[in-house]
C-alpha cells in the first residue's frame, strides 16, 4: 500500500466582502498597520493591503485568526514581494 502523505493543518484564508462596507478576512497572522484609509494585514497567503475611507477594525480574533473591518472599502490588494514591479504601475502598461 502506498503511504498516505499528511498535509499539515493550515489556517484557511477567506476574504468576504459584503456591500463594500464589511470585510471579513480569515487566516490572519498579524495586522501590520492600520488607519482610516489603509490596513496592512499579514495572512497565510501573503500581505494584503485594504484601502478605503472611514475604515475601522471591529474585531481581531487571534484564536480563530479572523479580522472584521467596517467602512467604505475601495480596494483589496495582495502584495507579492518577490515579483518585479513595473515602472509606472498597471495603467502605464495599458497605455503603451
Amino acid at each position: 500500500m502506498a503511504e498516505e502523505k499528511r498535509i499539515p493543518d493550515r489556517e484557511h484564508q477567506n476574504i468576504t466582502l459584503r456591500d463594500r462596507r464589511r470585510l471579513l478576512i480569515t487566516g490572519v497572522h498579524n495586522v501590520e498597520s492600520f488607519n482610516e484609509e489603509c490596513i496592512v494585514v499579514d495572512t497565510e497567503l501573503g500581505i494584503i493591503v485594504v484601502r478605503g475611507l472611514e475604515m475601522h477594525i471591529n474585531k481581531l480574533d487571534v484564536e480563530s485568526a479572523a479580522l472584521d473591518v467596517e467602512g467604505e472599502i475601495g480596494a483589496i490588494e495582495y502584495i507579492d514581494q518577490s515579483a518585479p514591479r513595473r515602472k509606472g504601475g498597471f495603467l502605464s502598461g495599458l497605455f503603451r
